[in-house]
């Protein structure tokens, strides 16, 4: 059996502004119950739906999830989104880790329950769905069947839902609490913290 026969590899995107613990957590238990040989943090460039506030930099965000991921031999970041340019779709990136993995590696798209309720939104993702299958982290209690409800059966059948450890952090949380000068220790890791102050980042109102 080949190499690539053997890889399960795990996708996880966002914009990580900052990068903080909720991710690496569900990073890791998805990592775990799945088995998968590596977890790649790709930072979003421009994303296809306009955000309510400016992205940071890409190259400030991309150095956080470095930082952040750097002591676990399991996970890596991707500069394929940001590198891009113009609007970072799911479906081309997946697309370029096809390629670059081959067929026969099992592909895993990780992201949030709630974003997963958006997929018919979309681009092609009819296609998307025959390139990867989905991880779709839940909170304990969540209700499954909304997945159920507002997905089709061919792409419902696609989701893996993903109950992860209830932990409430957000990127804009630990932002405002930047600007208000209030402590972020224990919401993002410490190589995290020290950049975000080393750079100045998060001192303006969004």
């Amino acid at each position: 059996m080949s190499e690539n026969q053997q890889l399960r590899i795990g996708i996880m995107g966002g914009t990580f502004d900052p990068i903080h613990f909720g991710h690496l957590i569900t990073a890791e238990e998805v990592r775990v119950q799945f088995e998968l040989d590596q977890v790649i943090f790709v930072p979003c460039g421009v994303p296809p739906h306009k955000k309510k506030y400016d992205l940071t930099d890409a190259r400030h965000r991309h150095l956080m999830v470095e930082l952040a991921v750097a002591d676990n031999p399991h996970f890596t970041t991707s500069r394929m989104e940001i590198d891009r340019d113009g609007p970072a779709y799911t479906i081309d990136t997946m697309r370029t880790f096809r390629e670059r993995f081959g067929d026969a590696c099992q592909l895993y798209f990780i992201t949030g329950a709630d974003a997963i309720l958006e997929m018919l939104t979309w681009r092609d993702n009819e296609s998307l769905i025959e390139l990867c299958r989905f991880v779709a982290a839940t909170r304990p209690g969540y209700e499954l069947s909304e997945l159920d409800r507002r997905l089709g059966p061919r792409h419902r059948a696609r989701i893996d839902p993903v109950s992860v450890p209830g932990i409430e952090i957000s990127s804009t949380d630990i932002r405002r609490r930047v600007r208000q000068g209030k402590p972020i220790q224990y919401l993002t890791p410490s190589a995290t913290v020290s950049y975000i102050r080393k750079h100045a980042l998060y001192q303006q109102p969004e």
